[in-house]
């Protein structure tokens, strides 16, 4: 019989020693994803060379064996102003501290020590695949007349898969995502320009190492530079020079505000931003300028903070 795609569900819960599986659960754990993938063997193979009287392939082992995965996940707050989002845990799997203001808000910002580690359960159809001690990245598609979404990728140690029936999950914690529109989504400011965006997207840029060695095996952070880009419409020079912004590599703030209603309101803010390599696109008749970003620190891990209101 064969497997259907679409029957998957992947569940995921923040460990409290890392490399221990912190056994999610439906009830407690799931997340609600689209566009999910697995690679359940990834690694490398070591060929080892053999020599015959004949020609022909050597057998090889693999080495530096580990699991990844990929999903997206909606952007929306959890209804509740104060109470972290249901897709927190994976922030805070992708190197971000949580900072929970009781009934009023739960932020996020970037950390360069003591980074969490979650297990992540991804099944499908009835084969389970296991990703313990799993850390990642997050990127970040914003953009008009769509729905706003993290992209979610992973890096966990290796486990044997199984079959496993698909858990009963709870999937009460998530609330629809709002399109990105004039209505839904007020402040797009980006240099102090109150700019009519049409796309944003930024990515938190974790390096993710799987490094198995004599009496360590982890998934470890190694560096993060965080990318972006903005595309909208493109103001009169005298109004708003951009290209002398690039040229100069002016550093200045960018904030997008996406919601309006307490509870699923979510606020981007990068302090120090820098704009590169503008070009310019026709949509509709319309000139739009596009702009690559790099967001800088500016007292330090706090180049991009995301806060739920």
């Amino acid at each position: 019989m064969s497997l259907k795609w679409r029957k998957t569900v992947i569940l995921a819960k923040l460990e409290t020693t890392y490399g221990t599986d912190a056994s999610p659960t439906g009830a407690a754990n799931a997340i609600q994803v689209s566009e999910a993938t697995v690679t359940p063997l990834a690694g490398e193979e070591l060929d080892r060379g053999l020599m015959r009287e004949t020609l022909g392939s050597s057998p090889s082992i693999p080495v530096g064996s580990h699991v990844t995965c990929e999903f997206t996940v909606e952007i929306a707050g959890s209804g509740v102003a104060g109470t972290a989002p249901a897709f927190g845990p994976l922030l805070r799997a992708c190197a971000m501290a949580e900072v929970v203001d009781a009934g009023v808000s739960v932020a996020y910002n970037p950390i360069s020590e003591d980074e969490e580690s979650a297990s992540i359960y991804f099944h499908r159809d009835g084969n389970l695949f296991k990703l313990i001690g799993a850390r990642g990245n997050v990127t970040a598609e914003m953009n008009a007349d769509s729905l706003p979404v993290f992209k979610f990728s992973f890096t966990g140690l290796w486990t044997e898969p199984s079959s496993a029936a698909l858990p009963t999950s709870d999937f009460s914690a998530f609330i629809p995502a709002l399109p990105v529109n004039n209505a839904n989504t007020p402040t797009f400011n980006l240099h102090g320009y109150a700019a009519v965006m049409t796309a944003f997207t930024f990515n938190l840029g974790n390096t993710i190492n799987h490094r198995d060695r004599v009496n360590s095996e982890e998934v470890k952070f190694s560096d993060r530079k965080m990318s972006g880009s903005a595309t909208f419409e493109e103001p009169a020079i005298a109004t708003k020079n951009f290209y002398a912004l690039a040229k100069n590599a002016t550093l200045d703030a960018l904030q997008l505000v996406h919601g309006t209603n307490a509870g699923n309101i979510v606020t981007i803010d990068m302090p120090k931003v820098q704009l590169k390599t503008p070009s310019q696109s026709n949509e509709d008749g319309t000139v739009l300028l596009a702009v690559a970003l790099t967001p800088t620190p500016d007292a330090g891990d706090d180049e991009i903070t995301l806060t739920f209101t």
